[in-house]
C-alpha cells in the first residue's frame, strides 16, 4: 500500500477560504465556477437562489470538517459571520447582514457608484 497523505491545515484552511469567497461572490450575484456548470440556468430567477445555497452547503461543509479535526477555522470570519456558520441555517439575516457593513450609509452609497 502507499504511504498515506498527512492532514494539512493549511490545505483546509485555503479550501475554507475559497469557498468563502465563492459564497461570498454568490451573495453578490457574480460569476462563480456554479455558472459554468449550469450556463442555461443563468435566465433563471431561482437559480441564484439554488447558487448561493450550493455556496453555504460547501462553506458549512469545510468549516465542519475543520471543526472535526480541530483545525482553527473560525479566525478567519468575523464574530458575526462565525455565529452564522455555527447556526448552520441559511437565513435572511445572513444574506442581509453577512457583510457586516451592509446597514452602513457608506456601503448603500458604494453600491450606487
Amino acid at each position: 500500500m502507499g504511504k498515506e497523505p498527512a492532514v494539512n491545515a493549511e490545505y483546509f484552511i485555503a479550501k475554507l477560504n475559497d469557498a468563502k469567497v465563492t459564497f461570498e461572490r454568490a451573495l453578490d450575484c457574480k460569476h462563480t465556477e456554479f455558472d459554468d456548470l449550469y450556463p442555461y440556468m443563468l435566465e433563471h430567477p431561482q437559480f441564484f437562489w439554488y447558487k448561493r445555497y450550493v455556496a453555504w452547503s460547501e462553506l458549512l461543509t469545510i468549516a465542519g470538517l475543520c471543526e472535526e479535526l480541530a483545525f482553527s477555522w473560525r479566525d478567519e470570519f468575523t464574530p458575526q459571520q462565525v455565529g452564522y456558520i455555527e447556526q448552520r441555517v441559511m437565513s435572511a439575516k445572513v444574506l442581509d447582514f453577512w457583510f457586516e457593513k451592509n446597514d452602513t450609509k457608506e456601503h448603500a452609497q458604494a453600491d450606487q457608484k
